[in-house]
């Protein structure tokens, strides 16, 4: 039976982190791990909107090496930009830097179709490049000598060496249908966003039955919420923190995202949050907004410890 105490939490990587000192990033790690979370998490992107974003692998490399219990997770890496194999090698090359505290959060994008075209992708054919791409990943890291004829590649006698030696879950993101039974098929977890407590719960029970169908019925899954948050003592605050940060980063109004994004004091957002618990939500990775990026962390703690009260 499921534990309350199983439930794992994720922070985003701090605003201020890259811009400190090394002993002070340090310092930090230790906070984020000392305030109950077990990994911090990141972004990837290629070229996001005005040409931003981050390169997934370089920047989690970067960041396990700062704290020997801290895991870390790309949540989501953009994987039908890239070829199947040097992914492989960068997710054995982890296994080496962080040996069991690497998570590989897996997705398809679509925030900025152009970001998909730039690279060279036809946008139409994301979902069925990752699935090949998936299938091809999971058979190098378990150690196969892979040949592999697809739609999208054609790989003959591919390998990977060293097999890891530590498991790396991949959690699967999306919010459609096809990246419920993408979960069901090659994820150990779904990672969702943007959707209702009703909505999550259904997506839950969809997994499962699809993951009977193909004969994993009895994985023990690793199901994640993935929300921005707004967070201050005074809840007018947080909700502008919040709304200021989403519109800067997906340059869209906030009304968009705003019925699925807690905002509050740390119990407010804790009060949004535990219904996902009991849809079925065992991690949960936390985009945390405040006036003060300097209490980031201070308030992600705040917002951990509230919020296992209730799951408890």
């Amino acid at each position: 039976m499921y534990s309350p105490a199983e439930t794992q939490f994720g922070l985003a990587v701090p605003s201020e982190l890259w811009t400190l000192p090394i002993a002070e990033k340090q310092a930090l790690a230790s906070r984020i791990h000392a305030s109950g979370y077990n990994h911090v998490f990141m972004a990837d992107h290629v070229s996001f909107r005005n040409g931003s974003g981050t390169d997934g692998f370089v920047e989690v490399a970067g960041l396990s090496q700062l704290h020997d219990q801290l895991g870390v997770m790309i949540s989501i890496y953009l994987l039908p930009l890239r070829h199947p194999l040097p992914v492989a090698r960068s997710l054995v090359t982890m296994a080496k830097l962080a040996p069991g505290r690497m998570t590989f959060g897996v997705g398809v994008g679509g925030e900025d179709r152009h970001e998909i075209e730039v690279c060279g992708v036809d946008p139409r054919t994301r979902g069925k490049r990752t699935n090949e791409s998936l299938e091809i990943i999971r058979r190098l890291l378990a150690g196969e000598v892979v040949d592999y004829q697809g739609d999208h590649f054609d790989i003959e006698q591919a390998r990977i060496r060293p097999q890891p030696e530590h498991d790396i879950p991949f959690i699967i993101g999306g919010r459609s249908d096809a990246a419920l039974r993408r979960t069901a098929k090659y994820g150990d977890g779904w990672i969702g966003v943007w959707c209702s407590e009703r909505r999550y719960a259904e997506a839950v029970d969809l997994i499962q039955t699809e993951a009977q169908a193909c004969g994993r019925g009895d994985t023990r899954w690793l199901h994640g919420y993935q929300p921005w948050v707004g967070v201050d003592n005074d809840p007018t605050v947080a909700k502008q923190a919040v709304k200021q940060q989403m519109e800067a980063f997906y340059k869209v109004p906030f009304e968009k995202f705003e019925r699925y994004t807690p905002a509050g004091t740390p119990a407010d957002v804790a009060q949004q949050l535990a219904g996902y618990s009991a849809a079925g939500a065992r991690l949960f990775n936390l985009k945390i907004c405040c006036k003060h990026p300097a209490e980031e962390v201070h308030y992600a703690g705040e917002v951990q410890r509230e919020l296992m009260k209730l799951i408890a």
